[in-house]
């Protein structure tokens, strides 16, 4: 199959969602995709994991942020839902759910989070943000190359973690004392190093193969 840089002409992915991320997956990570079917599956799942779990450690953490609060128990319920699905498809397709190391990417736009609230929380929701966009537009850029289960699933993920990356926006957006858009700047511009540089090892959130 060839790789397609752009996302697939029957997703419909939001405008501002694309132009959120600094740039498109490289088609490289696409092929590398394509060709560790088992490894994107179980790397999928231990990320909707994660999100669950962070949106989860942000309730127990910000208990007077109401908004927040609905916002992340909606998320964490759907991406425990995710994680559910993930695993069925895995399982009817024999592959074994294990743990897999973690890719450089979460890590790497963590690293940029101030340590003071709420400087700090408007960070985690940045990065949040982007966490998600980048799924909604990597999952768009696989559709067109995969199966009907998959593709189908995935369709109906474009949709969710689309919703997900405006929440995480909104709320960052209203929690700030001031304007944003310098501070997304700096994430923004991590991330393209992120998804744009080689990676030894493939995951969802990888960058491109070395």
């Amino acid at each position: 199959m060839t790789a397609r840089q752009d996302v697939g002409t029957d997703v419909l992915v939001p405008a501002e969602l694309l132009d959120f991320l600094p740039c498109a997956t490289p088609a490289a990570w696409v092929d590398w995709a394509l060709d560790n079917e088992e490894l994107l599956l179980i790397d999928h799942a231990q990320c909707e994991k994660k999100a669950a779990s962070t949106a989860m450690s942000l309730m127990y953490r910000y208990v007077d942020k109401y908004e927040l609060l609905i916002r992340m128990s909606q998320l964490a319920r759907e991406e425990i839902l995710h994680f559910e699905q993930v695993v069925k498809i895995m399982r009817s397709r024999g592959i074994e759910y294990r743990h897999l190391s973690a890719s450089r990417y979460a890590d790497g736009l963590r690293q940029l989070v101030r340590a003071e609230d709420p400087e700090r929380l408007v960070d985690i929701l940045i990065v949040g943000a982007l966490i998600e966009a980048r799924s909604c537009e990597r999952f768009a850029c696989l559709i067109p190359h995969l199966d009907d289960e998959l593709a189908k699933f995935y369709r109906g993920l474009v949709k969710s973690e689309g919703r997900h990356f405006e929440d995480y926006l909104m709320l960052a957006r209203q929690i700030a004392d001031n304007n944003i858009d310098a501070r997304i700047e700096e994430f923004r511009s991590r991330e393209k190093e992120l998804v744009t540089q080689a990676d030894v090892a493939f995951r969802f959130h990888s960058g491109v193969p070395a």
